[in-house]
């Protein structure tokens, strides 16, 4: 079984962690433990439910109030009454976020994955423990996986099998935009061109950049799709041009980008971008859509250099990219973007992933200390009901 232990809920945003997680499903039983959630109850329990895919979501619900110690120890007691009866079963863990060592760090898997997404220590908010507690999730992993090149070139010093695996796209999926969905409804009558974002809406996003560019340009029409977290809702820009959905299901991003001109990809730069490698940047190619962005450092070297998005660092610039890929001819772009994402997708970066996990259960496979353990019995012995 694969015990993926993420800082992200999964019905929050579609994005890397249920892309790969629901391919992992198809040889394996996924459990995708998620962060706890405080609520009216008496005791701690676990809540389990089924998702499309074959992933079973676990979230721990906890009483108000507990304490920060109580709630490492509950959750430990949930996980073992999880694990029990599976115990004697080959256990990949997987992990997203190194604060779940605080109440797995006593399992014994046969195989450690850190798929290190985000440098999430760089996020607002991000418990002080973080770096300290990676440390000692890299000494015990058996793979490190990061989700871009700068991450790969931050990590591949502290662990001998590291491997960059960027994001990846499901060109079938975003590739329906290209079909002519209809319009959805929210868009209905917003004037064009129209520019498009989706995703996190957080500290990531550079909002005086937004509000700068739909000044310099009020006939253009932004479209700001997703939920809007660590950031206050009221320090958002407001125009009569820019527009608020809030979040989208992943099944109908497409026939929203089918109605955009542009993506719009207005990140800041600083320390909580330093790292990242967007994966709505493959999403927006794959819609057929011209994308413009800041200069994130992957996003420059992975799309910027190869003339497959246009990079900008300020709002003038950013409108006279905009403007020059409106007026030229897309179809010499188009079959350069769809030779490049024909090469990559999930399907190919989980098999990669996937024989990497073989490689190191096979025979031959160096040991290393604490790892290829069979999983150890987990008594559940007063743990709370699952």
């Amino acid at each position: 079984m694969l015990l993926c232990l993420s800082h992200l809920r999964w019905d929050f945003v579609f994005q890397r962690p249920q892309h790969l997680m629901t391919r992992a499903a198809a040889a394996h039983e996924v459990i995708f433990l998620e962060e706890p959630l405080h609520q009216d109850v008496p005791a701690p329990r676990l809540d389990l439910s089924a998702r499309p895919g074959g992933v079973t979501v676990a979230q721990p619900i906890l009483p108000h109030g507990t304490a920060p110690d109580a709630a490492v120890a509950a959750q430990r007691a949930l996980l073992d009454g999880l694990l029990a009866p599976r115990a004697g079963r080959r256990l990949i863990a997987w992990f997203y976020t190194p604060m779940a060592l605080a109440f797995a760090g006593h399992l014994h898997p046969d195989v450690t994955v850190y798929d290190c997404m985000d440098e999430l220590s760089a996020f607002r908010g991000a418990p002080p423990a973080m770096l300290e507690m990676e440390r000692r999730l890299i000494a015990r992993a058996d793979l490190v996986f990061t989700g871009g090149r700068s991450l790969y070139e931050a990590k591949r010093g502290r662990h001998a099998r590291v491997h960059c695996f960027p994001s990846s796209i499901d060109t079938a999926h975003f590739g329906q935009a290209r079909l002519g969905p209809a319009e959805p409804e929210a868009m209905r009558g917003l004037a064009h061109p129209r520019l498009g974002f989706f995703g996190v809406i957080d500290e990531r996003m550079d909002i005086d950049l937004v509000a700068k560019l739909a000044a310099l340009r009020p006939a253009w029409s932004f479209v700001m799709i997703g939920p809007v977290v660590k950031i206050d809702e009221a320090a958002l820009p407001r125009a009569a041009n820019i527009h608020w959905l809030g979040g989208r299901d992943y099944a109908d991003l497409p026939a929203h980008l089918a109605h955009w001109d542009v993506g719009f990809m207005p990140f800041a730069l600083n320390e909580s971008t330093r790292f990242i490698s967007p994966t709505k940047t493959p999403e927006f190619l794959a819609a057929g859509l011209p994308v413009v962005s800041t200069p994130v450092v992957d996003v420059v070297r992975d799309y910027g250099d190869a003339g497959l998005v246009e990079i900008a660092d300020d709002a003038a610039a950013m409108a006279a990219r905009v403007e020059m890929m409106l007026a030229r001819d897309r179809a010499p772009w188009l079959a350069r973007v769809d030779a490049t994402i024909a090469r990559n997708s999930w399907d190919i970066t989980w098999g990669r992933m996937a024989g990497l996990i073989s490689d190191v259960t096979a025979p031959q496979a160096a040991p290393r200390a604490g790892a290829g353990r069979a999983f150890q019995t987990i008594r559940a012995a007063g743990a709370a009901h699952v």
